[in-house]
This record gives structure tokens, C-alpha cells and sequence, in this order.
């Protein structure tokens, strides 16, 4: 099952939706995303350009079945799809946080938390002060 996203308005997933391999196949049997883009223009009135395909098996440009990431993660609503570099993107977590094109993922200006001793972790965590542009360690309640 090959999926794609609907894309709309300042690049925005509206829906995500799905359509047989069957669809996507040439005369020849070779995927093409084209083909899918045409179904679900057909069969949803949304023009063949705003559709964007996405893979299921894709999160942090990583494929969890060991086979090629696509286009950086699985598409959601609410995600950007940034055409330039070919990665649907979830919402920021904070303002100040960059991408990672690499990953795919959302990093803190000031990198990861500090790593956290096995005692420590039962204790405290590490959560982001977006004001201060810093990981801040607070007890677990």
C-alpha cells in the first residue's frame, strides 16, 4: 500500500491517505509516484501536484524495516512538507529549535540534554527552558 499526503496552504498535510501498489505501477511494473499523484487527483478533486507520497515505515530518516528512508519521516496532518529538502517535518517543539536535515528530527540550539547517571534518572529529568535556550535538570514528581 503506497500512502501520500494532501498538501495544502504555506505547505501544510491536510490528510494522509493511502492506494494499492497497483496504482503506481507503469506499463512496465516500476513504481511511479506520478501514477498515485493522478488516482487520487481523479478520485479526490485535489490537484496531482499536492500530492506528495510518504512512507509509512520512515520516522527521523531512518526506515524501521532497514530499508531506504523516504522523504525523512511519515507525513501527519499538521506537518510541512518542505520541498527543498524533500522531509515532511512535525511541528517545532519550540521556536528556537533547528532542523536537522540529516535526521530529520528537531534539535535544541544548545544540542541534547546532558546524559543523566542510572540514579539520577529514577530522581530528576531534563526539561527545556524555551526563555533561557537551555536544558534545565527538575525532580520527578
Amino acid at each position: 500500500m503506497a500512502h501520500f499526503a494532501k498538501i495544502g496552504l504555506n505547505s501544510k498535510v491536510l490528510q494522509v491517505l493511502s492506494c494499492g501498489n497497483k496504482d503506481l505501477l507503469d506499463a512496465n511494473g516500476k513504481e511511479d509516484e506520478r501514477l498515485g499523484q493522478q488516482h487520487l487527483e481523479k478520485y479526490n478533486h485535489w490537484p496531482t501536484q499536492l500530492w506528495v507520497q510518504t512512507s509509512y515505515n520512515t520516522i527521523s530518516n531512518t526506515h524501521k524495516l532497514g530499508g531506504t528512508p523516504f522523504r525523512g519521516n511519515y507525513a501527519g496532518i499538521g506537518y510541512e512538507w518542505d520541498e527543498d529538502n524533500q522531509i515532511f517535518w512535525p511541528k517545532s517543539p519550540y521556536p528556537s529549535w533547528v532542523k536537522n536535515t540529516t535526521t530529520a528530527e528537531w534539535e535544541s540550539p544548545s544540542g541534547p540534554p546532558p546524559v543523566l547517571s542510572a540514579e539520577e534518572e529514577v530522581t530528576h529529568e531534563y526539561i527545556w527552558d524555551e526563555s533561557a535556550k537551555s536544558w534545565n535538570k527538575v525532580a520527578r514528581f
